[in-house]
């Protein structure tokens, strides 16, 4: 592990960062690609090197958590079997399923928004649109939603703080929600049809169940992804269509534009930050030498930004080539619950695009932008006019 370091680059967390994440990130991308800090420690801006990461998993671990991470904080060859049983429960027909209790939460709170006339969307909205769907998916009871946006709020602080004993904390207190969920289930001797979460106490690995820490630690994982990847995702989403009428009168029209048009905007503005790696060994990115044992972070709102990959990118355009789009990331880590996201954004805007006729920015309230490590809106007032 090396001990010496280079002076920082920059502060990722400087109130001049957190006002604007995605414009700092951009100038980082021109003034200093790949960026020393104490926080985060190097940072890859440019997507060329954040692809060479995500496709290197051999110079490049994913054990970064002192707290067991199912399989996202896995190598090989552990990771695959584990990333095998639970790519199974985003498959076509799981997500065919679920598509109708998804579209009917979101029927459901897109109507509520249409008795007022003035909003504030993350909270009315977004929010409850992530959980309730999570719940949902996963069969918990509704009296569990409080408690997980308040779980995941205090999660997010601590991540901030890098305050390592509340982080501990926060991770029991999941882990204890979870053997409650167990408990419940094992009582009742659910079986696998029971829902999502009883049908992963039936799974084996290695010959074995799994245990409850696997178990904590694969639903703690769906449950930070869920809640706050996709209130953000939302959000970001409902803002542009806001600051873009025409746009919004196109999607109305043709709602089989829908999932380009997400993954546009959502390239643009990226929900998700950043994710981390570490170097078993020592590696040169960029013309600069990394030590063994060092922290990686890359910042996928950069990257997806990048002019040399997408040409003019501040520009909304519907025929560029996803397949450079890293939303859900690349290599053996690509997001496995990427069906389950893109199935919720596309029912969510189908179902606000349907059930009003206008959405506009509040002149009399400004949204607030979220900070690190969220993205997207801390608050979002809008107008709605139903249909």
């Amino acid at each position: 592990m090396s001990t010496s370091h280079p002076e920082p680059d920059w502060n990722p967390t400087s109130p001049e960062v957190q006002r604007d994440q995605r414009a700092a990130y951009d100038e980082m991308r021109h003034r200093c690609p790949v960026a020393y800090s104490e926080f985060m420690g190097w940072s890859l801006f440019r997507h060329e090197d954040v692809l060479r990461v995500l496709l290197d998993h051999r110079t490049f671990s994913s054990a970064v958590s002192q707290h067991l991470s199912v399989p996202s904080g896995m190598n090989q060859p552990e990771h695959t079997p584990y990333r095998r049983i639970i790519e199974s429960y985003f498959s076509a027909p799981r997500m065919a399923a679920f598509e109708p209790n998804c579209r009917g939460i979101a029927t459901r709170l897109v109507r509520d928004l249409n008795v007022r006339r003035e909003v504030e969307f993350m909270a009315e909205a977004a929010l409850p649109f992530a959980v309730q769907v999570q719940c949902a998916f996963l069969g918990w009871p509704a009296a569990l939603q409080e408690p997980l946006v308040r779980w995941t709020r205090k999660n997010h602080e601590a991540t901030l703080a890098q305050d390592r004993k509340a982080i501990s904390e926060i991770a029991l207190e999941f882990e204890g929600i979870i053997d409650d969920l167990l408990e419940t289930r094992l009582q009742a001797n659910a079986g696998p049809e029971a829902d999502i979460t009883a049908a992963l106490m039936h799974e084996n690995v290695w010959g074995r169940p799994l245990s409850n820490e696997e178990l904590a630690s694969i639903l703690r994982n769906w449950t930070v992804g869920e809640i706050g990847t996709i209130s953000a995702s939302v959000g970001i989403l409902t803002h542009y269509l806001a600051e873009h009428a025409d746009l919004q009168k196109q999607l109305r029209a043709q709602p089989d534009l829908l999932p380009a048009a997400i993954e546009e905007i959502l390239r643009l503005f990226g929900p998700l930050v950043s994710n981390r790696r570490i170097t078993p060994r020592p590696v040169e990115i960029g013309g600069r030498k990394i030590a063994a044992g060092e922290r990686i972070t890359l910042m996928w709102i950069s990257a997806n930004r990048d002019e040399s990959v997408f040409a003019d990118p501040d520009s909304f355009r519907l025929d560029r080539d996803y397949s450079k789009n890293l939303l859900w990331g690349a290599g053996i880590h690509v997001c496995p619950g990427a069906p389950l996201a893109q199935l919720e954004m596309k029912v969510f805007l189908e179902a606000l695009l349907a059930h009003t006729q206008d959405i506009t920015t509040n002149p009399q309230a400004s949204p607030t932008l979220a900070v690190y490590p969220a993205s997207g809106f801390a608050t979002l007032p809008l107008r709605i006019r139903s249909a």
